[in-house]
């Protein structure tokens, strides 16, 4: 059971975003109350065609996934999700708790599994032990969108025939939209990945980060543009 009482601020940064997939919505209510409490930021839904939009729309830093959905199941969520190369963490919070459960799930590329009932301050202490991990990004092998390829190692972007070559952050800026690709990322979300959740960071160096990957774009004389989503932050996509 999840009690009210036991609410605990978490030393996360307030950028850091989740999304809640739960079809019952008085528990999905109290998960974002008691999130937002400890200084996070939620997005709910509750079905799996719903949550599935989401992921694959916009970018959050863990999901919350029940196993028991309507119109498409956590499982079949979760296994769309990993397909699509997407690496957001999961966790799955659900009422089924047999050992081959656990096993299917976490198979099926889950980061951690959690029955319910559970207290919040576990759950809590589960979330913030996934968001110290490191990404799991791979290597060296280099990203691709449309007409461009980037070599993360040598920080190299190319198209074609031509190649310039990046700065740290505007690589780790580009790389990051590339392992997002045409999802509406959040400036909070940017900030918090590229320069890192606690930086003091003036909110117009990010602007001017964005305005000299688009030159780096231009330059490569690449179809793929950085688009703004308007008061809410950027994407990355082919130009139609």
């Amino acid at each position: 059971m999840i009690f009210p009482s036991i609410l605990q601020k978490t030393e996360r940064s307030p950028k850091v975003r989740i999304l809640i997939i739960e079809d019952d919505k008085s528990l999905a209510e109290t998960l974002r109350f008691q999130l937002e409490r400890s200084h996070f930021e939620t997005d709910v839904c509750h079905d799996g065609e719903e949550g599935l939009h989401f992921i694959e729309q916009q970018s959050h830093d863990l999901i919350l996934l029940d196993r028991m959905l309507p119109v498409l199941d956590g499982i079949s969520v979760l296994k769309i999700t990993r397909e699509k190369n997407i690496s957001t963490p999961i966790i799955f919070v659900t009422a089924l708790g047999a050992l081959n459960d656990k096993i299917t799930g976490l198979d099926c590329g889950a980061d951690d599994y959690l029955v319910k009932p559970f207290d919040f301050e576990e759950l809590l202490a589960r979330i913030r032990c996934i968001l110290r991990r490191p990404p799991k990004w791979e290597g060296s092998r280099p990203l691709n969108l449309g007409d461009i390829s980037y070599d993360t190692d040598q920080k190299k972007l190319c198209c074609k025939n031509l190649s310039c070559s990046l700065s740290a952050r505007e690589g780790d800026l580009l790389e990051f939209f590339l392992r997002n690709p045409e999802q509406t990322i959040p400036r909070a979300s940017l900030l918090a990945k590229v320069w890192g959740p606690d930086a003091e960071v003036e909110d117009g160096n990010l602007d001017n980060y964005i305005y000299f990957l688009r030159r780096r774009l231009k330059s490569v004389q690449s179809a793929v543009q950085l688009k703004t989503v308007r008061g809410i932050g950027y994407q990355l996509v082919l130009h139609p």
